[in-house]
């Protein structure tokens, strides 16, 4: 069974055209509830890691092995990034890995990047013209929700702010009249019945 949060993010896809696209791409960081639920909403779809995070990764390792600021770890970590930008990830997983008996960073990295290999293969998805980066989408998510919810002096109940923050995104999504039109049809189920008014992609 999906939980209340993927079956909402199965709607939206639904209502977005994304699961009747030819090719589904999802990107993400490595948490695993996140590809749990890009599994069971979209088991074709291609999964990507987020290339960015990942070389965040590789660079918390040099400074963990070499010293932060020191030209070794630089040089380390740039020549660990020029392997996965070219898909050497066996190879960028052997050499983290090679570090993993004295730096705990270095063996949980080597892990990491062995359960996501598969989503690492950046060649392939950039000749493809996919893109490797979930930036636009962390923006996005500022701009939908930092800016309007994240003010000094701002407390939320968790109600009100899912109230809150689904208004901001029908406002956002251009849906905000769709939204209260479908309000007032369901306090007026006579009006509804009549003209019926299919629900905004988010509920309270």
């Amino acid at each position: 069974t999906l939980s209340p949060f993927a079956q909402r993010v199965e709607r939206e896809a639904r209502r977005s055209g994304f699961t009747a696209a030819s090719r589904q791409v999802v990107i993400g960081d490595g948490a695993a509830w996140l590809w749990n639920i890009a599994s069971e909403c979209f088991p074709h779809a291609i999964q990507i890691l987020d290339k960015f995070h990942a070389k965040e990764h590789v660079h918390e390792v040099a400074k963990a092995v070499f010293g932060a600021g020191t030209d070794l770890a630089q040089q380390w970590a740039q020549q660990r990034c020029e392997e996965m930008d070219r898909g050497q990830i066996q190879a960028l997983i052997a050499a983290i890995a090679a570090h993993a008996t004295h730096a705990e960073r270095a063996r949980t990295c080597a892990g990491y990047f062995t359960i996501h290999r598969q989503r690492m293969n950046y060649p392939t998805f950039e000749t493809m013209g996919l893109c490797v980066g979930s930036g636009v989408v962390e923006a996005g998510c500022k701009t939908a929700i930092g800016v309007r919810m994240k003010h000094a002096g701002m407390h939320w109940t968790e109600p009100g702010a899912n109230a809150i923050a689904a208004l901001r995104c029908c406002r956002l999504s251009r849906r905000y009249e769709d939204f209260w039109a479908w309000r007032a049809a369901q306090a007026n189920p006579n009006a509804a019945a009549l003209t019926p008014i299919q629900p905004p992609f988010i509920t309270f």
